[in-house]
């Protein structure tokens, strides 16, 4: 029985390890990505930043040998949920269990004078350029602003605001400079009040300032402005944007997109077609577009598989809706924040730290999967 897997983040990244783990050579799955390799999303920051350079987070594909697995580096073309038929330029590939974790693609040109007079944080193409553009700025007004929603990792624009008056700081440009966050929701993090209540502080401790409830919708590049939604605007001198968010259009074109994303049973991870499974940024499941929600509708969607291929009867796993991230507060600080998105339920989150000890959790946690994931290796 074959698996095909479409996407190699967080998502496809776990699935794969839990059932190369489980059945190795037994197993014949094959996981399918056009990037080189994987970036975790905090660590585009710490290129962006100056904290590690791009080889240093950049862990490259064809370094993962796990048994069972084949991986091919390959562009996506097509996608046929009904036969599980998958076309790609280096070749064409039938599933008999089909996986779809292509999670979100960005769109840096669907925000009018984006390209032109501002720069996007969230690609890593985009991360990476923006390290030399940091280096040479030489103070003024910086706005970070969310164009579009959803958008992944809803807690970056707050770290990059943070981390930002950080870098100013630094080098001796505050008296010149200011910071100022636009977001669409009226807190930072709204599954958690602790959390949105310390970054709050956090942002009139350092004199940052917050517009809640307001969406960027373009750029001006002559006048050097920012428009929000409801006619208002704020100028700048460096933009530092979230980009437009879409499901990849090889999705789209396949006909498994509802309302411009795949639905899935928040549950168990399945999609309304036969053996075919989402899960992550490129489903509509209700919880943050983020790679630790990924990770955990993997684990899921990895032991109903696994149930299958063993012939046990139907799997009992299902998804709880519970995520764990790190929040960057500057100043060598970390927090942690729990969150938990129930089907039907409002969602709920606690909050640890911020604080200098949670530094190296974050480092532990993002070292224990590149060992998961890349061996050795990564």
């Amino acid at each position: 029985m074959r698996i095909v897997v479409l996407g190699a983040g967080f998502g496809g990244l776990e699935l794969t390890t839990l059932l190369s783990e489980e059945f190795g050579d037994d197993l014949d799955l094959v996981l399918i990505d056009k990037a080189e390799g994987f970036v975790f999303g905090f660590a585009k920051l710490d290129v962006m930043f100056g904290r590690a350079t791009a080889d240093d987070v950049l862990h490259h594909y064809a370094e993962i040998v796990k048994p069972g697995v084949r991986v091919v580096r390959s562009t996506i073309r097509s996608i046929d949920p009904v036969t599980k038929h998958v076309s790609t330029d280096a070749g064409d590939f039938e599933a008999d269990i089909l996986v779809v974790a292509l999670g979100a693609d960005l769109d840096p040109a669907g925000t009018p004078g984006l390209v032109e007079a501002g720069h996007e944080f969230y690609t890593v193409a985009g991360a990476f350029a923006l390290r030399n553009v940091l280096e040479e700025f030489e103070g003024g007004r910086v706005v970070v602003g969310v164009t579009s929603t959803p958008f992944k990792c809803p807690p970056a624009p707050s770290e990059t605001a943070l981390l930002m008056h950080d870098l100013l700081n630094r080098r001796g440009l505050l008296d010149s400079s200011t910071v100022s966050l636009v977001m669409p929701m009226g807190v930072p993090i709204p599954p958690s009040p602790a959390a949105s209540a310390a970054l709050l502080e956090a942002f009139a401790e350092r004199g940052i300032e917050w517009h809640p409830g307001k969406l960027i919708t373009g750029l001006d590049p002559r006048r050097k402005v920012a428009q929000f939604s409801d006619g208002g605007e704020i100028g700048f001198d460096l933009f530092l944007g979230v980009p437009v968010h879409r499901a990849p259009a090889v999705v789209l074109e396949s006909g498994m997109a509802v309302d411009g994303w795949i639905q899935v049973d928040p549950l168990t991870l399945e999609t309304a077609f036969p053996d075919v499974y989402a899960v992550g940024d490129v489903t509509s499941i209700g919880t943050p577009k983020a790679g630790v929600f990924a990770e955990g509708q993997a684990i899921v969607a990895a032991a109903r598989i696994a149930a299958r291929l063993r012939g046990s009867g139907p799997a009992e796993a299902t998804y709880d809706g519970r995520g764990l991230c790190y929040l960057e507060f500057g100043r060598d600080a970390v927090a942690k924040v729990d969150v938990m998105f129930r089907s039907g339920e409002a969602p709920v989150g606690s909050l640890e730290g911020p604080s200098a000890e949670l530094v190296g959790d974050k480092v532990r946690f993002g070292s224990s999967r590149r060992s998961r994931w890349f061996g050795d290796a990564g």
